[in-house]
């Protein structure tokens, strides 16, 4: 089987990188001839545990290949994924300019049957506009080639993709014709031999669900910082608030955990998306608006309690930050939080030394020369006046608290993600400030 993937960002480097493990022969696409040329060499446009090594097996058994080459690639191919980008317009909606050229690059350039796939998230009605975009080509060219559309919503965790791909905990599928729903099945074959299931469906159905998916886990985040906040003001702990309800099964114990906001590529573009959708429907949805403010909310959230522990006074302080991307196990720095405390940091005249494992250049491209990066966490602390935990990378869970002490200026924690035990922390001598614990942070500047 010959499949063709358009685009080698995260959804689509990973999608084409899976597929060729199971046998099935991919062709990655790109524009960029530098990250074809890369891809080759085995140099990644992106950090993704485990992604390294199955592209350069695939690769280098010929399953999986990579070109500028549109035309050659689609022929013969039996399907066609579409995944590049859809960044978020200024007023919310998801940008298709990406993919309705790529639609119209295929229509150019298809020469046999095969089912187009929209894997990037889209909004509903994206697969007809595709459609037409092909079809407009077609005429143009004046051939008459028969094809199908397909949606096929990705549902990957950045830090886990290659586990998510392969041991998928469901494959939603959006088809209009038989044909197009063999075809899928075959691709997907492999992936339900050990049970996964393919949910098949209408494909207004399936773009939907992406964004339904996306909008509840980001709600569930949401509503337990807004829980978090009430917490602190009324002496309970969200931590235990947190293993009280996580008990229930109705509710469950993932996305509840408590800290400086979302951020990603997905969730706040997929959220503001959503609710740009209901708007054009004359539907105002109500809780993810609510639930987008909560978030752009929280992400003030670390600045604040620092802010009022210095009494304002935060000109010429050393901030240290350990993590800057918005999750461990990726180097994506997209909306992330680490962002949004740095600049008010900066503007409060604040100094930052900064450490991330894996995101320090992207983190650049974001605040370029305006903090100092360092090579390894024991230096971010080095004459700090107070370190942040941004980012719950696993290396700095249980740190060495006597040397994290010594090399700082002052013993002061702000862990933005609860990672640290209070009762440790503080019998290590530090002062301690967490989300959602109540404490009395009094000005001490």
């Amino acid at each position: 089987m010959k499949i063709t993937v358009i685009g080698t960002g995260y959804v689509g480097l990973v999608t084409g990188t899976c597929l060729s493990d199971v046998g099935i022969e991919v062709t990655c696409i790109d524009i960029d001839q530098k990250k074809i040329d890369g891809l080759k060499n085995g140099v990644l446009p992106i950090y993704e545990p485990g992604l390294a090594e199955v592209v350069k097996r695939n690769y280098s058994k010929g399953r999986l290949n990579f070109s500028t080459n549109l035309g050659e690639a689609i022929h013969d191919s039996q399907a066609v994924f579409i995944a590049v980008g859809t960044p978020p317009g200024n007023d919310g909606s998801a940008d298709l300019k990406y993919v309705l050229a790529v639609a119209d690059e295929i229509g150019k350039t298809m020469t046999n049957y095969m089912v187009v796939v929209t894997k990037s998230t889209v909004p509903v009605g994206t697969s007809e506009k595709v459609r037409r975009a092909i079809t407009n080509a077609l005429e143009l060219r004046d051939v008459d080639y028969s094809f199908d559309v397909a949606s096929n919503p990705e549902f990957l965790k950045e830090g886990a993709a290659i586990e998510d791909f392969m041991k998928p905990d469901r494959i939603v599928v959006g088809v209009d014709s038989i044909e197009a729903r063999k075809v899928m099945e075959s691709i997907y074959h492999p992936f339900t031999l050990n049970g996964h299931p393919v949910i098949f469906m209408d494909i207004p159905s399936a773009e939907m669900t992406k964004y339904a998916a996306n909008a509840m886990l980001a709600t569930k985040i949401s509503f337990m910082n807004d829980i978090a906040n009430l917490c602190e003001m009324m002496g309970a702990d969200v931590n235990k608030v947190r293993k009280g309800i996580g008990s229930d099964p109705r509710i469950g114990n993932k996305f509840i955990y408590p800290g400086i906001g979302y951020g990603g590529s997905c969730f706040p573009k997929d959220v503001k998306a959503l609710a740009r959708m209901g708007r054009e429907n004359g539907h105002t949805m109500r809780i993810l608006e609510a639930v987008e403010a909560v978030n752009d909310d929280q992400k003030r959230v670390l600045f604040n309690k620092i802010n009022t522990y210095f009494g304002g006074a935060l000109k010429g302080k050393t901030i240290a930050f350990w993590g800057l991307s918005f999750k461990p196990n990726t180097d994506d720095m997209r909306e992330a939080p680490s962002l949004v405390l740095a600049k008010l940091l900066l503007d409060a005249g604040a100094l930052l030394r900064v450490y991330d494992p894996v995101a320090m250049e992207e983190a650049k491209q974001y605040l370029g020369d305006t903090i100092t990066y360092c090579e390894e966490d024991m230096e971010a602390v080095q004459g700090a006046d107070a370190l942040a935990l941004i980012t719950e990378w696993t290396e700095f869970r249980v740190p060495n608290w006597e040397k994290v002490g010594h090399a700082m200026k002052k013993k002061v924690i702000f862990d933005g993600r609860n990672l640290y035990r209070t009762e440790i922390v503080s019998g290590a001598g530090f002062e301690y400030y967490g989300i959602g614990m109540s404490e009395n942070i009094a000005e001490k500047s």
